[in-house]
């Protein structure tokens, strides 16, 4: 799978934490899928429209939040990721 096709499902993705995590749901709601590269998927939460410098997801985020992304991800595609967040 290429990144064009990930982000043609994205919606898809993020419905599906919805329905199965409300808190990963608002956590990556946000996201801009970057690159999608052997198997890690780079998420980009950079948005100057609403913070300067953007924010730092990575020391907010727990790890079981990351995991339900990284589920319905999984689910919806058959694809074992891991993330990258810049």
């Amino acid at each position: 799978m290429e990144l064009l096709e990930l982000k043609s499902i994205w919606n898809d993705v993020l419905d599906e934490l919805e329905a199965t995590n409300r808190i990963a749901w608002l956590a990556f709601f946000d996201a801009r899928l970057a690159k999608l590269e052997n198997q890690v998927l780079t998420l980009d939460f950079s948005d100057a429209s609403k913070f300067q410098d953007g924010h730092d997801v990575k020391s907010t985020v727990s790890n079981n939040t990351y995991d339900a992304l990284l589920t319905a991800i999984e689910k919806l595609t058959g694809l074992s990721l891991t993330l990258e967040v810049s």
